[in-house]
């Protein structure tokens, strides 16, 4: 069983811009990830993605401000988000994609406000 850690997440402006980081208690390597948020009163969705050797795919709602990325020798994983709006309040998590049920951490909170 992997064990995930989600940091990095707080209070931003609108147009700032944070650094969530995903610390895996094991090898991750092989394993498509992807970070995730669910928004209150909302369902989780997908919002990145990145293969073993660095594919990435994003939501529309996402791209071209936010980045995914990976080190599979510390087996972390990163989403760097710039250019932050109030809808992209919710708490973040990584996970497998797809999900892999048992592992969800507790998330990062991420608020974007003025």
């Amino acid at each position: 069983q992997v064990h995930l850690v989600e940091s990095g997440g707080g209070l931003v402006q609108p147009g700032g811009s944070l650094r969530l980081s995903c610390l895996a208690s094991r090898s991750m390597s092989t394993y498509v990830m992807g970070w995730y948020r669910q928004a209150p009163g909302k369902q989780r969705e997908l919002v990145a993605t990145i293969t073993h050797d660095g594919m990435t795919t994003y939501a529309d709602s996402v791209k071209g401000r936010f980045s995914i990325s990976r080190d599979n020798v510390k087996n972390m994983v990163y989403l760097q988000m710039n250019s932050l709006k109030p809808e992209d309040t919710a708490v973040y998590y990584c996970n497998t994609r797809p999900p892999t049920h048992n592992a969800w951490g507790q998330g990062t909170q991420v608020t974007v406000s003025s």
